[in-house]
Formats: structure tokens, C-alpha cells, sequence
């Protein structure tokens, strides 16, 4: 009778156990992020750990041009955050949007960056315009594919500079997402570099100057839940997380003004 007893706790011990493991099966959202957002981003998602914890988060951190391109090409994916809208518009007129789940989330800034020392004495975007002019400075920027780059372009092209120009005379190095330019600045192999403040901020980069909403406009982050994810609710769940209060003062620590 004793072991009789003993093998139904057993069982019974097995089914709770069963029970409870159902109710909290564990599931992977996997966010893909543009570049700048990796320090910040990655604070968070521990902080939303926390509170749950069947919910184990996996970040694809990259230019927002190699990120779209992973998800046409079928890579799994429950969240997209871009660094520009250009991304997230190709995205959507093909379809890969849960609809009804896009929104903007946040702001950040374009900064010209120099490196320790600033040895070539850039201290505004008017001396990186006249330098650039006079082929007398070497600047690090983002490839077209890569929004920072982009805004860079938009930079050129309010000067009325020539991109290809300035390639052939030996003023412009690139970098595959803003941290390859971040990296070049920070490493001080080129004189200054054009990427987000936020990004300056991480590196303990000097910012010597903010472009303008004129010079190329506002750089504007939208986030939105991939239409082929298979947790869905979850998904924008954490987006909802990333835009509360508690997601929202992590962004501001790191630089960026969360849009509300």
C-alpha cells in the first residue's frame, strides 16, 4: 500500500510539473535592430527578461539595408526596427508587415564625430564642408545601403558636393553599418565621421556639431511586428514594452528621444 501511495504522489508530482511547464513554454522572439540601437536595446531586453522569463530574446543587430534584405530573403524574423523609413516602406509595399503594427519609436540625431584629440581640427560641418572642398580631410560614412549613409548623401547633396567625387579624390572611407564608422572614428584612422549621436555616446566619441533638420531631415526610427512571426501577440507585446516608460527612460539614457 506504501509504494502504491508513493508511486500515485509520484504521478500526480509528474503531471503538476507537466501542467506548469505548459502554462509556461518557453518561446523565441528574434529582433532585428538597426546597429545603433545594440547598447540600448540589449538593456532592455534583459530588463524585460525579468518579468518573463519563458521568453528568451535573440538580436540580429546590422544595417537596416542588410536587415531588410535578410527578411525578403526569408530569414526568421518577429520584430524589424529600422534606422530610416526608406527600409521600412520597402517592406511594407511587399507585404512583410503585420498590418496595423507599425509605428514611429523614436528619434536620433546625425553628429559629426572626430576622433581623440581632433588632430584635424574639424570643429563644425562648415569646416567639414570647406575641407572636403579644398580634398584636404578624410571622412568615414556609411555605405548607400545604410541610412546613416543616406543621411550623409542627403549632407552632400544640401552642400551641392559630388559623392563620386569625393570618392575618387581620397576623402571618403565606408563602413557596412554605423558601427564600421563608428569604429574607423574611434580608432583614428580617419580624420571624422558622420554617424548618430547615440552611437558617439556609446564610443565616448566628441561630437563637434548636429546636422540640421534641413541638411537632411529628421531620422525617425519605426518598429513594427513581421507579418509571418509566429508569436505575434508576443512580439508586439515587447514592442509595447520598448515604447513604455520603463523602455522609453533606457532610450534617453543612451541619447535617442523616444516619440510618443
Amino acid at each position: 500500500m506504501k509504494k502504491f501511495v508513493t508511486l500515485v504522489l509520484a504521478l500526480t508530482l509528474a503531471f503538476a510539473l507537466t501542467a506548469c511547464g505548459g502554462n509556461n513554454k518557453e518561446l523565441e522572439l528574434t529582433i532585428f535592430a538597426a546597429a545603433s540601437m545594440q547598447e540600448a536595446l540589449t538593456e532592455i531586453g534583459e530588463n524585460y527578461r525579468k518579468d518573463h522569463l519563458n521568453i528568451t530574446l535573440t538580436f540580429n543587430f546590422d544595417s537596416s539595408g542588410t536587415l531588410k534584405t535578410q527578411i525578403e530573403e526569408g530569414s526568421v524574423c518577429d520584430v524589424f526596427i529600422s534606422a530610416g523609413q526608406k527600409q521600412m516602406d520597402q517592406l511594407a509595399e511587399e507585404n512583410f508587415l503585420l498590418e496595423g503594427s507599425r509605428f514611429d519609436l523614436l528619434e536620433n540625431k546625425v553628429a559629426l564625430a572626430v576622433p581623440e584629440g581632433n588632430p584635424a581640427d574639424i570643429g563644425s560641418y562648415d569646416d567639414l564642408k570647406s575641407a572636403l572642398e579644398a580634398g584636404t580631410v578624410l571622412l568615414a560614412m556609411g555605405n548607400s545601403d545604410v541610412p546613416v549613409g543616406q543621411y550623409t548623401q542627403k549632407i552632400f547633396d544640401h552642400w551641392g558636393l559630388e559623392e563620386d567625387g569625393l570618392a575618387a579624390s581620397g576623402c571618403l572611407t565606408y563602413g557596412s553599418n554605423v558601427k564600421e564608422v563608428t569604429a574607423q572614428i574611434a580608432e583614428g584612422v580617419v580624420d571624422c565621421g558622420i554617424i548618430y549621436g547615440t552611437d558617439a555616446f556609446s564610443a565616448g566619441l566628441t561630437v563637434v556639431d548636429t546636422a540640421t533638420e534641413e541638411m537632411c531631415g529628421q531620422v525617425i526610427y519605426p518598429a513594427a511586428v513581421l507579418a509571418g512571426s509566429g508569436h505575434s501577440d508576443e512580439a508586439q507585446a515587447f514592442l509595447d514594452y520598448v515604447r513604455s516608460p520603463s523602455g522609453a527612460a533606457v532610450l534617453e539614457n543612451m541619447g535617442f528621444s523616444p516619440l510618443r
